[in-house]
């Protein structure tokens, strides 16, 4: 086990330093920085490939995969690392280099092709990033479709069937709701998030909230990026992004609250073993479950502005007006929109859908990269009734597939599933939770979540770590059943 552990800690040395990079190069990289830093990742990644595939690592996981004496702790870093081993022996490092590569430049050209709505010139990047990512998936596919074997890398065990099922069931609910409350009259008044507020006075306040959560500012930061990330480099090494407009207050401050969420979980993994296999974030569902239940569920309620909107008035003076119930109303505007990162808690399950539709049809083979833009807005058109104007606000509006992160936008649909049964789960474990809340208390909460998830690390499998934490499967019916009570009250349905 100390020869695993030492591998392992290098592993995750060669990890973070790539994390490092790639911060780097969407917050402080200059310009021009762009092919060099590509190639610098490309180096990396076919570095830390080598050290994951070495046959020595391979025959060390096979001994001690029939060890039976391991503790529980031991044997799913075994676990986890014969995983990750079994993946990269089946990948050639010439791809691994190349996707590496492909992605640093493509997230450059996507920058620039979104800041000028121009999807023609991103394509090229595009086409040639799902060629890699159909010859990786062929190249990790084990019994399912290519696009399992992709999103199996992000959430293990979860099959596109299962998302389908999951999805059948959420869609017409979520556009039901939609609709009814599209349909009420009582709607809330539009124009209290756009009050002007400085982007100073959004930074300090927003940093107050942040520190209230329990994060900790001497072993994590918060920047600027087109697009708002966090990553964990360590427990003691943590980076969060957001961005700001003085006319759109929501757009920073939730997205630092989201990314805080994610930040915190970071922060939660034991200092003590981390390098080991075992303690790390195991999903990118439980992971989104973290960011969204405290950007929704907590920081939109009226248990959390009845303390935190007297002290942004202070901040904020054309604010002070402003009465808590109006603004309750006002942070949980539900409305048709194109931006994902911006959309409420109704329509935001309908955005992930869309996108997980059409990352499908990419890989399966079913979609043509410049057949893109226009299904994107049908699909649009068809779940949200609005059609984008331009790219920017249609299909290059995130950056995952530039990254080659495709398989991914399901984890957020499942993270708001996840999140919801947490969170009442958390209300039957701290009876005063809500009382806590109102009164900027927010380390209980933490401290419960430390416990259920944030210190098993991967220690359970994502289905079994929410099972276990809450004492039931994953269910939608606790997500559905949230949405349905809270904004019944707000729109008086």
């Amino acid at each position: 086990m100390q020869e695993l552990f030492s591998r392992s800690e290098e592993l995750e040395a060669l990890r973070g330093i790539g994390d490092g990079l790639a911060w780097d190069q969407e917050v402080m990289m200059p310009k021009k920085g762009g092919p060099l830093r590509a190639r610098q990742i490309s180096v990396l990644a076919s570095l830390s490939h080598e050290r994951l595939t070495d046959p020595a690592l391979g025959e060390l996981l096979q001994e001690l995969s029939s060890d039976g004496e391991l503790n529980e702790w031991d044997a799913a870093s075994v676990r986890e690392l014969k995983r990750q081993y079994d993946k990269g022996v089946r990948l050639p490092s010439d791809l691994v280099r190349e996707l590496a590569l492909t992605g640093s430049l493509a997230y450059e050209a996507w920058v620039e092709a979104r800041q000028k709505s121009d999807f023609a010139a991103f394509a090229p990047h595009l086409e040639k990033m799902l060629q890699l990512k159909r010859r990786q998936a062929q190249c990790l596919r084990n019994g399912g479709t290519l696009y399992d074997a992709l999103h199996d890398s992000y959430e293990p065990g979860m099959t596109s069937a299962q998302l389908d099922e999951l999805f059948a069931v959420l869609r017409p609910r979520l556009s039901g709701l939609l609709g009814r409350i599209q349909e009420s009259p009582n709607q809330p008044d539009r124009g209290l998030l756009q009050r002007p507020v400085a982007v100073d006075v959004q930074n300090d306040f927003g940093r107050s909230v942040l520190s209230a959560m329990g994060f900790d500012w001497q072993a994590g930061r918060l920047d600027v990026s087109p697009h708002p990330f966090c990553v964990g480099i360590s427990p003691l090494d943590v980076r969060m992004t957001t961005r700001y407009s003085e006319t759109q207050l929501g757009r920073a401050f939730f997205g630092m609250i989201h990314e805080c969420g994610h930040g915190l979980y970071e922060q939660g993994l034991e200092a003590a073993r981390f390098g080991q296999p075992v303690m790390s974030s195991v999903s990118l569902g439980v992971h989104e479950s973290q960011s969204r239940l405290w950007e929704n569920v907590i920081a939109r309620s009226r248990a959390f502005w009845s303390h935190w909107l007297p002290k942004l008035a202070e901040r904020a003076p054309n604010l002070s007006d402003v009465a808590l119930d109006d603004w309750v109303h006002a942070v949980n505007l539900v409305e048709a929109s194109y931006i994902r990162v911006e959309a409420d808690e109704v329509t935001y399950g309908l955005h992930i859908i869309l996108r997980y539709e059409i990352e499908k049809a990419l890989v399966e083979g079913e979609l043509e990269v410049e057949d893109l833009p226009e299904v994107w807005n049908d699909k649009m058109e068809e779940y949200l009734g609005i059609r984008p104007g331009n790219a920017a606000e249609g299909v290059l509006q995130d950056t995952h597939w530039s990254q080659g992160l495709v398989g991914y936008f399901p984890t957020y649909l499942l993270g708001n599933v996840y999140a919801a049964q947490l969170h009442a789960k958390a209300q039957q474990d701290l009876p005063d939770l809500e009382q806590q809340i109102a009164t900027g208390r927010m380390r209980p909460l933490l401290d419960w979540l430390r416990q259920k998830i944030h210190r098993q690390g991967s220690l359970y499998r994502p289905v079994d770590l929410i099972s276990r934490a809450t004492g039931s499967a994953p269910d939608s019916k606790h997500l559905l059943d949230y949405l349905e009570s809270k904004y019944a009250a707000l729109y008086r349905l």
